[in-house]
């Protein structure tokens, strides 16, 4: 037998049980926005060319261009389309871009957890020490939000053979590191069940534009195609989730903006036939459905 995790099961995609979303929709469609923040001069980071010695001030200035100026535009793209999002939150926004935090609180976006700051990797951590690093992120978010924040997306998804039980205990009910799915699954923890909600690694900035170097309209059309292919799947399949993965200071140059805001506007505009929500919202929806509906009940 080969180590295995233990969290769930296998669950065939064939023969699943047939349900829907809210509005009688089968497909559901998320964006991700992160929001993160680098300490400069040292730590962890995507690089738009090979980093120097520290300190790398091109890839650090690169990335806070995001916060300074690519959030901005996407805030601006999601309020012409009216999409809502969940933001995954570095919690050391708050003291470097308080007012980028605040526009999305006055859109009523769901504030997820992300850390402390892209710049650590909570896996490397002894088990107190990652406690901890969960804890001080979780308190300034309940601070700032005046509610602490249901679901949790590691940085850099990085997790400890802990990290699930980590988040149970710290009263977390969904997490976003597992992309093995295309529908919700229960992962079994040491404090009850986490509800793992899929988050993409195909139809995300990162791994598309950084890693494979896909051009701003190869990005866009791989969200249009991905939800166009989803659309047809669920005619007579079963529920699916979509996520769609953004990163300001990727998505945030002018010519990616114009690209994804056509392929936004192309989803946008069959929202009677989907339902356009956040990661909270399909958790939530999930809760409510009968048993043995969600894979790992």
């Amino acid at each position: 037998m080969l180590p295995t995790h233990g969290r769930h099961g296998y669950h065939s995609w064939r023969g699943r049980p047939q349900w829907r979303w809210p509005g009688g929709a089968r497909l559901a469609v998320y964006l991700g926005v992160n929001l993160e923040h680098f300490a400069f001069g040292e730590g962890l980071g995507a690089e738009l060319a090979p980093g120097g010695p520290q300190p790398d001030v091109l890839n650090h200035a690169w990335r806070d261009y995001g916060n300074r100026v690519g959030a901005w535009r996407l805030l601006e793209t999601l309020d012409e389309l009216a999409l809502p999002c969940t933001v995954l939150l570095n919690s050391a926004i708050y003291a470097h871009a308080p007012e980028l935090a605040a526009a999305h609180r006055a859109r009523g976006d769901e504030m997820a957890g992300h850390g402390r700051t892209n710049s650590e990797r909570q896996s490397i951590l002894p088990e107190p020490e990652e406690r901890a690093l969960i804890a001080a992120a979780t308190a300034e978010m309940a601070a700032r939000e005046g509610v602490a924040p249901r679901g949790w997306l590691s940085p850099w998804i990085a997790e400890s053979h802990a990290t699930p039980d980590l988040l149970a205990e710290a009263g977390y009910r969904y997490t976003l590191n597992w992309c093995s799915d295309d529908q919700p699954v229960w992962h079994r923890t040491g404090h009850g069940p986490l509800m793992a909600i899929p988050y993409p690694q195909e139809v995300n900035d990162i791994p598309s534009i950084v890693a494979r170097k896909d051009g701003a309209a190869q990005f866009a059309a791989m969200i249009i195609e991905d939800f166009d292919e989803r659309l047809r799947q669920v005619r007579d399949g079963v529920a699916q989730v979509m996520g769609i993965a953004l990163h300001p200071y990727i998505i945030g140059q002018p010519y990616r903006m114009r690209a994804l805001r056509r392929a936004l506007s192309h989803i946008a505009v069959r929202r009677e036939d989907v339902w356009i929500t956040t990661a909270g919202a399909i958790f939530e929806h999930a809760c409510t459905l009968p048993e043995g509906s969600i894979p790992g009940d």
